[in-house]
């Protein structure tokens, strides 16, 4: 149980909140998202995860601490009218946005799966290679009661995305 309640951790901090950030603004290519997430009734890790996550080269999202991941979108993508969808295994949130404007954005994400709940979301953008951006999360993980909240920044990188996926390649089943 503990083990799909980090999996699941890790799902909502690293993809709910970044995700929404990109649509309709920024640019083509590899982005740097820098998370920071609180989380009401955290469960500890189970002795050893952190250790064996870190051999397989995982890095764990820690509560109050930042966690830095990349990723890539295409021009499809930074150009759509909506943020993409954000599917995969064991997440699947649709997120709709409340109010747009040319450099911030107010969404709401209900999300079902391992995660089951409503998010609230608000973006401020810098320019085309910046933003920056808030989320809080109230639900339910692996049906325990849950509540987290997120700050988060990206920062582009270049156009190039390397070997990192496309953001919808890597959020489909």
């Amino acid at each position: 149980m503990k083990r799909k309640y980090v999996s699941g951790l890790i799902a909502g901090a690293v993809v709910l909140a970044p995700g929404a950030a990109l649509a309709a603004h920024g640019k083509p290519g590899l982005w740097t998202i820098t998370s920071t997430m609180q989380m009401a009734n955290a469960p500890k890790m189970p002795p050893g995860m952190a250790e064996m996550m870190k051999k397989r080269g995982m890095n764990v999202p820690m509560a109050g601490q930042p966690f830095t991941s990349q990723m890539c979108m295409t021009a499809e993508e930074v150009n759509a009218d909506k943020p993409p969808r954000m599917t995969s295994r064991e997440i699947n949130c649709d997120t709709k946005i409340l109010s747009q404007s040319a450099s911030s954005m107010k969404s709401e994400t209900v999300c079902h799966g391992v995660m089951d709940g409503v998010g609230h979301s608000e973006i401020n953008w810098t320019g085309t290679e910046h933003y920056a951006g808030s989320y809080s999360f109230k639900g339910t993980m692996h049906g325990q009661p849950n509540e987290m909240s997120t700050s988060y920044k990206g920062d582009w990188i270049s156009a190039d995305c390397g070997a990192v996926k496309p953001f919808s390649k890597a959020m489909a089943h």
